[in-house]
């Protein structure tokens, strides 16, 4: 927990939809009601995969490639950063961090919650069933066992199909 009465919400973002809405619903949540006095210190963490964890192999020709995609995960780090400030800006709060740290998701997000003392972590689910979880493993799963915070986990909700709208 936070010491004194600054306490901190951390947002863990990826480039998903789901992070986004985890993003947008941590700011409805605990920033939006109280702007004339914000109750929390808003962090915000993209977890950049290494080059050789998104490849997932190394063989003859990976050394080549390997530029390739670290400049790809450099873009699209600066996207996710671009996004979430337009996200906060248009809610009118302030980020007191955006962080983009390379590394496994689960121990960069553990590790912020605890160098920033968190007060919550919130994380999107990617909705994955469990036999997919198996096999990519949960960062939100793994982090509401291990994080020592509060963990909000926020799904998006399911879009209904063009079929059952009503015009």
């Amino acid at each position: 927990m936070a010491s004194g009465s600054e306490r901190v919400v951390v947002v863990g973002v990826d480039d998903s939809s789901h992070s986004y809405h985890a993003l947008e619903s941590a700011l409805d949540l605990f920033f939006t009601p109280f702007k004339s006095n914000p109750q929390f210190k808003l962090v915000v963490v993209h977890a950049r995969l290494t080059a050789t964890s998104v490849l997932g192999f190394a063989g003859p020709g990976t050394v080549d490639i390997i530029p390739l995609v670290e400049q790809d995960l450099d873009k699209t780090a600066e996207l996710v950063k671009k996004k979430c400030t337009e996200v906060c800006s248009g809610k009118s709060v302030e980020i007191t961090s955006l962080e983009v740290i390379e590394g496994d998701p689960r121990n960069i997000m553990l590790e912020a919650a605890e160098r920033h003392h968190a007060s919550v972590l919130v994380l999107g689910s990617h909705g994955y069933g469990a036999v997919k979880r198996v096999f990519l493993g949960s960062v939100s799963d793994y982090l509401a066992h291990h994080a020592h915070c509060s963990v909000m986990i926020v799904k998006k909700p399911k879009t209904k199909h063009a079929s059952h709208d009503k015009h």
